[in-house]
């Protein structure tokens, strides 16, 4: 099939091109290999967190060996979404991969938490590049209205990799080091390399001929910094009343109005605010920023509850996640089975949303006694109500925009789940650290003996302590688990009310073909 383009748009494939069934399933190989690797790796680490702060220190920056990945691949995605628009997906989709696996192999190497965090920023620097690489070169294979078969496989790879990596993660910190849980990325993206290399070789290549908005980028990356140093430091590092803060929350306000201004002069700007226009489009965003928060916060919060308080060995509480994953991964199958048979999918954004709100609002509600059955009740329903969000919202999006757009319309709503994500894990990590420290100082625990024992606090060091000492840090750990989840029920409410407003547009779909063309395809090399 010829590389064609739109026209005056390199990159971006037209609508009537159409690429037979056999041909999007041998190019999904590449793309499930990918979205495996991107998703895996925080999987994986998710289970080793509580040994990394034992082994490296640093409680008080726990939440940023997750923060620094999601920060950096948010500020990357919409940039890495235009890059494909200008040089072709395969180009910079296969450059993000590379990317990934130099900053896995150096977190690997970490000698303190400053290195693996700066680390981890690389590895985020590669990843947003993967995951709106994946949703972009889908948009480019099928149209929407035959999409939802297609992103629904895409999307229940991501309960796959959450189900293996907290096991590879967890058996990996039991009995091998927390180094491996990066390091077995390698092997992984070489695979994932050499797939993409042969199945998206005909993908659109682009001309570049546009140049690449680097000022947009450039003030993007500094007031998302800004905000998310607000949202990590703010009531634990420093007062929210400080100057530090007051400092930090000007340079966002400024940083953000310079945006948009640059923005809406670009000539090819890295983010289109033309495309926040369309409802649905912003809407769809909400939910994803939403999706982002309440899918980060459970993921990263959940193994110290379970470690911690409910006893869980590292590769046990990799287990324990599973009844999420699954139901994650039901409902996205289900649901685009749906919308590709039916063209409908309003309700799915509807009744998700829903579902996370009282999944979260029920692990809200957990106490030192709480069994894992219970906890596993909790993760379906929280898990059903991502799966049926996670896919819908990206495919509203890519609905609402024409094709020359697509790129960086998925580097939008890719930006706007990892930008949730980002928030409100530093957002709900420093109110699961004050609440900790809050609840032992309150209950006699002095501050250097406490505390200090806190941040080096590991499962193994735990069950060492005596009766006492040990039942007063779990229910610092309950209390600030509590808190935690309640904040995500309240974000999550907000996102239920949201999705109510979303108007059904019908799904756009590609002319049928000849019967002679359909046949030629089929008889077509499997090479894409």
């Amino acid at each position: 099939m010829a590389k064609d383009t739109v026209a005056g748009v390199p990159g971006a494939a037209p609508e009537h091109v159409r690429f037979s069934g056999r041909q999007i399933l041998v190019a999904m190989s590449g793309l499930v290999i990918a979205m495996l690797l991107a998703q895996l790796d925080n999987m994986i680490v998710a289970p080793a967190l509580p040994t990394i702060v034992g082994d490296l220190g640093g409680l008080n920056h726990l939440a940023w060996v997750t923060t620094g990945y999601i920060l950096a691949s948010t500020v990357a995605t919409p940039l890495w979404g235009k890059l494909g628009d200008l040089y072709g997906r395969r180009s910079s989709f296969m450059s993000s991969i590379v990317i990934f696996l130099i900053g896995s192999a150096l977190s690997g190497m970490s000698r303190n938490m400053a290195e693996l965090i700066g680390f981890r920023a690389l590895q985020g620097l590669g990843a947003g590049g993967l995951m709106v690489g994946v949703m972009a070169i889908m948009a480019d294979l099928v149209p929407p209205r035959e999409r939802g078969k297609y992103t629904g496989v895409i999307m229940a790879v991501m309960p796959v990799a959450m189900i293996g990596g907290p096991l590879v993660g967890g058996f990996i910190t039991d009995h091998l080091t927390w180094r491996w849980a990066f390091y077995v990325n390698l092997p992984l993206g070489v695979i994932a390399l050499v797939v993409c290399w042969f199945t998206l070789r005909r993908l659109p290549t682009g001309s570049g001929a546009a140049r690449v908005d680097w000022s947009g980028a450039a003030l993007l990356t500094l007031w998302i910094t800004a905000l998310v140093l607000i949202t990590s430091w703010g009531g634990s590092q420093y007062a929210w009343g400080s100057w530090q803060i007051a400092a930090l929350g000007v340079v966002t306000a400024v940083a953000f109005a310079a945006f948009v201004a640059v923005e809406r002069r670009a000539a090819d700007p890295i983010m289109p605010l033309n495309v926040f226009k369309d409802t649905n489009f912003s809407l769809a965003g909400a939910l994803s920023f939403i999706s982002g928060f309440a899918l980060f916060g459970g993921v990263t919060f959940l193994p110290q509850f379970q470690q911690f308080v409910q006893g869980a060995s590292a590769t046990n509480s990799g287990l324990l996640l599973m009844p999420m994953m699954i139901a994650v991964m039901a409902v996205s199958l289900v649901g685009g089975a749906l919308i590709t048979r039916t063209g409908r999918y309003r309700a799915l954004p509807i009744i998700g949303s829903a579902l996370v709100v009282v999944g979260l609002g029920l692990f809200a509600t957990m106490g030192a006694h709480t069994s894992s059955t219970t906890t596993s009740l909790y993760m379906v329903v929280l898990g059903a109500g991502m799966g049926g969000l996670l896919q819908t919202t990206s495919l509203i999006a890519q609905n609402s925009v024409p094709p020359r757009d697509m790129g960086a319309a998925t580097g939008a709503s890719t930006f706007l789940r990892n930008m949730g994500g980002s928030l409100g894990v530093s957002l709900l990590g420093a109110v699961y650290t004050t609440r900790l420290s809050d609840y032992l100082a309150a209950h006699g625990a002095t501050p250097g003996h406490h505390t200090g024992s806190a941040a080096q606090m590991t499962p193994a060091a735990l069950r060492a302590l005596p009766e006492a000492a040990r039942q007063l840090f779990q229910g610092a750990v309950v209390n600030g688990i509590g808190a935690i989840f309640t904040w995500g029920a309240a974000i999550a409410a907000v996102g239920f009310v949201l999705a109510w407003f979303i108007r059904h547009v019908p799904l756009r779909g590609a002319a049928p073909r000849p019967v002679e063309s359909a046949a030629a395809d089929e008889r077509a090399p499997l090479t894409v």
